[in-house]
């Protein structure tokens, strides 16, 4: 499978990526994919390659690249909970700096990257993301009705935003939800506030997981709730995106 480090033009600089994509076929449908606060790094690439092996073409961005080139924080291989206080001193600066409007500032730049690559093809597009990401795939989603067809976050803050995040949201949406990050109750009002604005969505708590659950790099990993991400990712862009060429 083909992956290879690409540098974007942005409004602030270039901003380094990682991309993975199928060997067999001209075009596939593009994914953009936000990681967790802690960047890239090996187990956000292989959730980019095993996407890619599904027929799409898949972006993740350095959202830290004003900062410097990915990675920006020096990560131990596992996260653990002694290493965690050490890590997030270094990442809460890069995270409150990277405002809402730089988010959409850095979108713009990553969609028109993804129109013009010639391994993708036309049509809308995906955002998923992870933790932050999750919220910043919301923003992107909702700031491009037009482009981004569906967006998918999971242990993301995105019911911190407000209802106001929602508002001309027409991507379908999938929320997955760690247990430990909001109640039955809390996600009975996110999900309402979702009805309201009109939101095609399914927004769920996955079971006895916590926040982060995704990453296998941390404690917080659920290989259960891992699998349901996939179980709730890929139909919802087989729904949404044009039928990825055949890859086996």
């Amino acid at each position: 499978m083909p992956t290879r480090t690409v540098h974007i033009p942005t409004a602030d600089g270039r901003a380094d990526a990682f991309a993975a994509y199928p060997d067999q076929g001209d075009q596939h449908p593009g994914v953009l994919m936000y990681p967790d606060g802690f960047g890239i790094r090996p187990v956000i690439r292989e959730l980019a390659r095993e996407l890619a092996g599904h027929g799409y073409y898949v972006l993740v961005p350095n959202v830290f690249h004003r900062h410097g080139p990915a990675p920006v924080v020096e990560l131990p291989a596992y996260i653990g909970a002694e290493a965690r206080p050490a890590v997030f001193a270094d990442l809460m600066p890069l995270i409150e700096a990277h405002t809402a409007a730089r988010v959409l500032s850095d979108a713009d730049a990553y969609l028109g990257f993804l129109a013009d690559r010639p391994e993708v093809g036309p049509g809308p597009v995906a955002v998923t993301g992870y933790c932050i990401g999750g919220l910043y795939a919301m923003r992107t989603a909702a700031a491009h009705p037009g482009r981004v067809a569906a967006v998918a976050a999971f242990h993301g803050p995105v019911g911190a935003a407000g209802p106001g995040l929602f508002a001309g949201l027409t991507a379908q949406v999938h929320l997955g939800h760690a247990a430990s990050d909001l109640t039955p109750e809390a996600l009975g009002e996110l999900n309402r506030a979702l009805d309201v604005a009109g939101v095609s969505h399914t927004s769920e708590i996955y079971p006895g997981t916590v926040h982060g659950f995704t990453m296998s790099d941390t404690d917080a990993f659920s290989a259960s709730g891992l699998e349901r991400h996939w179980d709730r990712l890929l139909p919802l862009l087989g729904r949404t995106l044009p039928t990825p060429p055949t890859t086996s």
